[in-house]
């Protein structure tokens, strides 16, 4: 039995993209909200602690906007390696923001906080954190433009690996960064789908220095900044409209410029794609392609020793005057096979497998909604790219009406940011701050469930980094090594009565080196916060939390956190 005549339009759509943008991104068969449920209940809440809401004409909130002010008392118990009490307070104001519109739909949470320092340990400071992801329908079904923002503190480590870690200070902190935007356009022509897309990014890490664990070490050149631009067309025909199968051609282009020694990133393809319903449910997707592959860059500048020259931004500075050299180079004939499984509105299933980047590659994707209470994104992928382009892509993949949780002594994000059907994590993406370009494989998941009036969610994710670089040039050490990143963060959190509630949070991250075992690092964390509504627009908060780092060279960093502070809600 064939499929009925919309499906099938779905099929080569999503087909198409998958073809189009390679293993950038995982594709699922589109359809409408789960049975036009409201995502996860949340339109029908009650507002508390201030905001306003704007309505629709069919009377669900539009728009949410909640602003904030914020004051903090901190202290800070080293357990180890020392034993002393620190105190510091902070300042912070910041915006909490979700569209719910016929056009648009997106959500933004954005914090700025002063640090006060009270002891000569813990430095004045100010950080800037948030996440955002829209997307405004133009004409509705044909043309579109999304956006997406994120603004971190980072811990960075001699080896390059970064982590969202609170215990982040002095000069191995950094902020990092990173926007997009672009417009999507999708029509027909008589029987002809027609698409395309183009997405221009910056991402930029203010670094000056990592931390060096002992003396001699060599440190890793971090990131500085990068512009990525991608860009895809293509042109087909749906199952069972001229032929029984579906026929998609398409293009894409994607280049990332980083600026650290010129490298780039250019990764251009084409190819056709055969996809053939077998059932209502199943359908086979079979591509052959043409792939054009360069990673090139320039050295640094030397000395009369013929030593790199550092600038003054701690970072190597690149020789203008030397030509550029290939790196890496592939081009060639690309192939992808898999299925495209949706038994019903609330699962999916696509999985791939295919010869990109001169090797076999897997992708694929796993969602599962088995009620307006539970969601569940698994998400395989395979890429080429700097740290910036990387972490534009995880924004991407983001919900347009996430929620975050952030950690309650620096309002920092977790990383993870669930919707009401799927969810994305962006600590692979941040895991390393490491200039060179890299093949990235990796997974993420999250599965966030509501019980009653409790929710909890936890994000999951693996990441393997072989490094490209030119072998006569500063970063010729880096060619070919390999590092691997892990991650789980959780929490959960609810109300405890009428005026008070509650949060509890823990993570842990792994980083293993491919340069040395003496680089990888762990970090643990936990913390709990408790709310008590003083008024409808005043929340008095009090936490306690637990962090730890261990490094093989040096003893293991643990400090125990707690806080009072009061918020006020406009």
């Amino acid at each position: 039995m064939r499929l009925p005549s919309r499906l099938p339009v779905r099929l080569l759509a999503l087909a198409g993209a998958m073809l189009v943008a390679g293993p950038l991104h995982a594709q699922s068969l589109d359809y409408e909200s789960v049975d036009g449920d409201a995502p996860s209940g949340k339109a029908d809440a009650p507002r508390k602690g201030g905001g306003l809401t704007s309505r629709g004409a069919s009377g669900g909130p539009r728009a949410t906007i909640t602003p904030y002010i914020e004051a903090t008392q901190n202290v800070l118990w080293e357990l180890s390696p020392g034993d002393e009490v620190l105190t510091y307070s902070t300042i912070a104001a910041g915006v909490d923001m979700t569209l719910n519109g016929r056009r648009t739909q997106g959500a933004v949470s954005v914090r700025y906080e002063r640090r006060i320092s009270q002891t000569d340990r813990v430095r004045d400071g100010d950080t800037l954190s948030g996440l955002a992801r829209v997307k405004h329908d133009l004409i509705p079904r044909t043309l579109s433009v999304e956006a997406g923002a994120l603004a971190a503190r980072t811990r960075v480590e001699g080896s390059g690996a970064s982590t969202l870690n609170p215990l982040a200070a002095d000069d191995a902190v950094s902020q990092v960064y990173s926007l997009y935007a672009g417009p999507a356009v999708s029509t027909h022509v008589g029987d002809v789908a027609l698409s395309g897309s183009y997405i221009l990014g910056y991402t930029k890490v203010q670094q000056k220095d990592a931390l060096q664990l002992s003396p001699g070490q060599a440190l890793t050149d971090i990131f500085d900044d990068s512009v990525s631009q991608s860009a895809q067309v293509s042109a087909g025909i749906a199952p069972d409209t001229v032929l029984p199968v579906g026929i998609t051609a398409s293009g894409s282009y994607y280049q990332e410029d980083v600026s650290n020694l010129d490298q780039r990133v250019r990764d251009m393809r084409a190819g056709v794609q055969v996809t053939y319903p077998v059932t209502m449910e199943l359908a086979l997707v079979a591509a052959v392609g043409y792939e054009d592959v360069e990673v090139s860059a320039r050295d640094a500048v030397r000395d009369a020793a013929g030593v790199p020259v550092i600038g003054s931004n701690g970072r190597y500075v690149t020789d203008k005057w030397q030509a550029r050299k290939l790196a890496y180079d592939t081009e060639g004939f690309t192939w992808d096979a898999g299925v495209m499984w949706r038994p019903s509105r609330r699962t999916a299933l696509s999985a791939f497998v295919g010869r990109r980047y001169d090797s076999t590659t897997y992708y694929g994707s796993f969602s599962y909604n088995p009620n307006v209470r539970s969601s569940l994104t698994v998400a395989v992928y395979d890429n080429v790219s700097g740290f910036g382009g990387q972490v534009n892509r995880a924004l991407r993949d983001l919900p347009t009406d996430f929620q975050v949780n952030r950690d309650p002594f620096n309002g920092q994000i977790s990383g993870c940011a669930i919707g009401s059907e799927s969810g994305g994590c962006v600590n692979n993406a941040l895991s390393s701050v490491a200039s060179s370009v890299f093949r990235a494989r990796g997974v993420n998941a999250t599965y966030a469930h509501r019980l009653g009036r409790l929710q909890a969610g936890v994000g999951a994710g693996y990441i393997r980094r072989k490094y490209i670089a030119r072998e006569d040039s500063v970063l010729g050490a880096a060619n070919g090594l390999v590092d691997e990143s892990f991650y789980v963060d959780a929490g959960l959190n609810g109300p405890i009565d009428r005026r008070s509630s509650f949060a509890v949070s823990a993570y842990a991250a792994w980083f293993e080196s491919g340069a040395s075992s003496l680089g990888d690092v762990t970090t643990v964390g936990a913390n709990a916060a408790y709310f008590r509504n003083l008024t409808d627009r005043l929340v008095a908060t009090a936490a306690v939390g637990l962090d730890s780092v261990n490094r093989k060279v040096i003893e293991d960093e643990v400090i125990a956190s707690g806080l009072v502070g009061l918020r006020y809600s406009f």
